[in-house]
């Protein structure tokens, strides 16, 4: 059975520990650059205000998301830049820096960045197979092995794998729209004065260490699917 694979767990322990790293890592980082005031003392919110204005997205709204620490994010459905009070409230590097990243999808979102674009179009399947995806293999293996049902579990698993295939793919379109809006917040803080060139170093750590969170997220994804392929092929082979 999976739940005894030693390939399974040398596929998902090391990419559980990379990433339990690395959110320690972004922790850490933003934790430091939390201390650090910027030296216009604009709030996370006053920044994004700023950024948005200067490129003409007036119409979209800045409100504190209801979330813990770090649940910053852009809901392009409403056109709504959510910030988390640590991020909305402070005048703080790692609270401009964080603003000015999710700014950066609201502009990616007006000049139709086609791979955010992609990512869009994507979230209702995505949101259906990283949830069912799993359960659906794991019934197609059951059928196979348990109830000697080999072509039904056989199809049943393969269209799990398929599903989490839009999952890994998602992971993988995500990478360029997280390092483009980074690439454009570090870009308009320092043009629009809102951090000095001592204080944009501090901005690229802190955005530096969350960007890896999408490349582990990525990896980890592709070593699944290549997982349950492999499996799967295997099994047919048998």
């Amino acid at each position: 059975m999976i739940f005894y694979d030693p390939l399974f767990l040398i596929v998902i322990i090391p990419t559980a520990i990379l990433g339990f790293v690395v959110q320690k890592s972004v922790q850490a980082k933003f934790n430091k650059f939390a201390k650090v005031r910027t030296f216009r003392g604009l709030t996370g919110a006053q920044a994004a205000r700023e950024i948005l204005d200067s490129n003409g997205l007036y119409d979209v709204r800045i409100e504190e998301a209801r979330g813990g620490r770090l649940s910053d994010h852009y809901d392009p459905r409403g056109r709504v830049l959510r910030l988390s009070p640590d991020v909305a409230r402070y005048p703080t590097v790692a609270a401009v820096g964080v603003a000015a990243h999710e700014a950066g999808h609201a502009l990616q979102h007006a000049k139709r960045y086609f791979p955010l674009q992609v990512r869009s179009a994507m979230v209702p399947a995505v949101q259906f197979g990283s949830n069912l995806a799993p359960m659906i293999i794991l019934g197609g293996i059951i059928l196979q092995a348990a109830l000697g049902l080999f072509q039904l579990g056989n199809a049943i698993a393969w269209f799990g794998v398929i599903l989490y295939g839009l999952v890994a793919l998602f992971s993988v379109v995500t990478l360029p729209v997280e390092l483009d809006a980074s690439a454009r917040a570090k870009k308009l803080l320092y043009q629009y004065n809102i951090v000095d060139r001592s204080e944009l170093a501090g901005v690229k750590s802190v955005l530096n260490a969350a960007a890896w969170t999408y490349v582990v997220a990525a990896l980890a994804a592709l070593m699944q699917l290549v997982y349950w392929v492999w499996r799967l092929s295997g099994s047919r082979r048998s």
